[in-house]
């Protein structure tokens, strides 16, 4: 009888190790839970998500039910492990003393450690599972949590903690979100990372980072006779041309190549048109503030239906031209279909030095090159050059910048068009 006594306790030792160890994969597998996947499986109708939002969005009350479980178990099983011990070795100072250190160990290892391991694993999975336990539990309990909770509670106001669950647990930054999207590369493919994570720097950057600058922005002065207007725009690259006034200096606005194919298919040549026809076909300007961030600017296209803008400072001076293609390329990549590609800008010499057009913007270059100059001072290359020797350098000349060197290929007029990018040594 005494034999069978202490099998039945030994069992239900066994038995309260594993309430202990039920109740600590509980607690880790919920508390681990990406709460943004178990939004959607709620919204895809799984009953065991739906079960455990339900318990997360009491987490106090959760908490309460699993520890009352928990040390309840850890308590009785020290308990008996006191009761095996004194009917097997009598009440020794040492036999109970190892039999405490033994207990411990086991619960640390089998009720504590081992299941939290096992839960941060694949807490979805488990979490699940338990709530299917837990929820009727603490409807059962449900009295006895609420009066722990009393105290828990009127203890935490003390130190006048505010407790917040719901809105704590989905609260994300930005910067948080933009290193989770570029952490994940394994689920989201590199092309679609690399477009999210252009969507979030249209806040850090202006219009003025990837604007045209004025003096690349091809024009064509209306005072001019209809015979030089025409010549002109034989020799035009672009598919914008600004048009403007020089007495007094007035821009009239833009004037789309593709309008003027259109006219020539009812005009045959292009000879037969003349300023009065230009005229009509020329889009009224639409000017944009400098420092505008590229989202506001977005908008600002659609909601104002143009694709098109003119940059203008402070002053209502004209400095650059920027489409809503120009975005666009900045989220997706390059697809001008323009006539001078951004690409055509960038060319390897034999040595493995890079020959760059000046026109190129900081961001730009960073970009291709995977270069390190700094963003927040000239917008473009022939701007950071200019602003380093603080006037027109010499062809031939070389020199550093943030460790990179540089040579002045071509220069003309107060413009650096050609410069030559050496490899870090």
């Amino acid at each position: 009888m005494n034999s069978l006594s202490i099998n039945y306790l030994l069992v239900l030792l066994i038995a309260l190790v594993a309430i202990t160890a039920f109740f600590s994969l509980a607690e880790t597998s919920l508390m681990t839970l990406n709460r943004y996947r178990l939004k959607y499986l709620v919204a895809q109708g799984y009953h065991a998500a739906k079960l455990t939002q339900k318990l997360l969005s009491s987490t106090d009350k959760l908490l309460g039910v699993i520890l009352l479980c928990k040390e309840f178990a850890s308590a009785a099983s020290a308990m008996l492990v006191t009761l095996i011990t004194v009917r097997l070795y009598g009440e020794g100072q040492v036999a109970l003393m190892t039999a405490t250190l033994v207990t411990t160990f086991l619960i640390l290892i089998f009720g504590e450690v081992s299941p939290k391991v096992i839960a941060a694993s694949k807490p979805e999975r488990f979490a699940f599972f338990c709530s299917y336990i837990l929820y009727p539990l603490l409807k059962i309990l449900y009295p006895i949590v609420i009066f722990i909770n009393f105290f828990v509670l009127s203890f935490v106001k003390i130190f006048n903690v505010k407790i917040d669950f719901n809105n704590n647990l989905h609260k994300i930054s930005m910067d948080e979100l933009r290193s989770i999207i570029s952490e994940a590369s394994q689920f989201i493919p590199n092309q679609h990372r690399k477009i999210l994570l252009n969507l979030f720097e249209l806040e850090r950057i202006t219009v003025d980072d990837i604007m045209i600058p004025y003096t690349l922005v091809e024009s064509i002065d209306f005072d001019l006779r209809d015979e030089e207007i025409i010549q002109k725009l034989l020799t035009f690259k672009h598919s914008k041309i600004l048009v403007k006034k020089n007495s007094p200096e007035t821009i009239l606005g833009l004037l789309n190549i593709q309008k003027i194919i259109k006219q020539l298919k009812i005009d045959d040549t292009l000879s037969k048109i003349k300023k009065d026809d230009l005229k009509i076909l020329i889009s009224k300007p639409y000017f944009i503030p400098s420092g505008t961030p590229l989202y506001t600017q977005m908008q600002n296209f659609q909601d104002k239906k143009e694709r098109v803008g003119l940059i203008v400072n402070e002053h209502g001076e004209f400095i650059g031209l920027l489409s809503f293609e120009d975005i666009l390329e900045e989220i997706v990549g390059e697809f001008n279909l323009d006539l001078i590609s951004k690409s055509s800008k960038f060319n390897k010499d034999k040595d493995g030095a890079w020959i760059v057009d000046g026109s190129v913007t900081i961001r730009t270059l960073n970009q291709k090159l995977n270069l390190q100059f700094p963003i927040d001072g000239p917008k473009t290359l022939n701007g950071l050059v200019l602003e380093y020797f603080e006037d027109i350098p010499e062809q031939n000349t070389s020199f550093k910048i943030d460790n990179y060197t540089l040579e002045v290929l071509q220069s003309h007029e107060r413009i650096v068009k050609s410069i030559k990018i050496y490899p870090l040594e």
